[in-house]
């Protein structure tokens, strides 16, 4: 049990939050399971969990709240949002206040140790060497400060949003798919069988952040992926 990793799982759901729980130990893992807001928010600020499993619709404070407190108090905790509201605001409100990835109900078992055992790789990998910062369109993005500056406005990013960024950058003018995306900035491995919207959320997410910019560079190829051209 002291060489499993331990992972929180806050879900009101008892049926749910007992398969998950079955789920993860099968896999190896050390759950621990709670019903409410309130206590995954005590426990996750009180245990050392590999990664916290968090539902959005919850007793008590919500999913997002907790996300929110978590994240501001265990900057590198990884957490993980399940859940049944798919809605694209629910899913950007999941990642304003802080999710790693963003899991939507129905999923399968296999899509969701995918992405857990993504998220906890890169966990355990900390945080990507620092590189020079470097121009996307009219931004410069300086990856020590997180940040991108250009004459209209100094934005923040998150660890996430820079690794887009630098992706595209260094794949200026090529499209890359999803599949690629998934592989190559979330760290998932066969990726074959994964649906997920969790790349077109992010994307969304990152241009709105940049449309302060002159534009965002990033366009949507239909059924193929995305491409900068910046």
């Amino acid at each position: 049990m002291a060489n499993k990793l331990a992972v929180l799982v806050v879900e009101d759901e008892v049926s749910i939050c007992s398969g998950l729980c079955d789920v993860l130990a099968y896999h190896g893992y050390a759950p621990t399971g709670v019903a409410s807001g309130e206590e995954g928010l005590r426990q996750g600020l009180g245990g050392q969990f590999a990664l916290v499993l968090l539902d959005v619709m919850l007793p008590g404070l919500s999913g997002f709240e907790v996300c929110r407190e978590l994240r501001g108090k265990r900057p590198t905790q990884a957490i993980l949002m399940l859940t049944a509201r798919g809605a694209e605001e629910d899913v950007l409100e999941g990642f304003r206040c802080g999710a790693d990835d963003y899991v939507t109900k129905p999923f399968s078992v296999a899509e969701l140790m995918a992405r857990v055992e993504a998220l906890l790789r890169r966990a355990r990998a900390g945080a990507p060497p620092l590189v020079e910062p470097f121009e996307f369109g009219v931004w410069r993005v300086d990856p020590q400060a997180r940040t991108a500056a250009c004459r209209q406005a100094t934005i923040e990013l998150t660890g996430r949003e820079l690794a887009l960024l630098a992706f595209f950058a260094r794949e200026r003018g090529r499209i890359v798919s999803r599949r690629r995306l998934l592989t190559e900035v979330w760290g998932l491995e066969h990726t074959d069988h994964i649906q997920t919207r969790t790349v077109d959320m992010h994307i969304a997410k990152l241009r709105k952040k940049i449309a302060a910019g002159e534009s965002d560079g990033i366009e949507t190829v239909r059924g193929e992926g995305y491409r900068f051209g910046g």
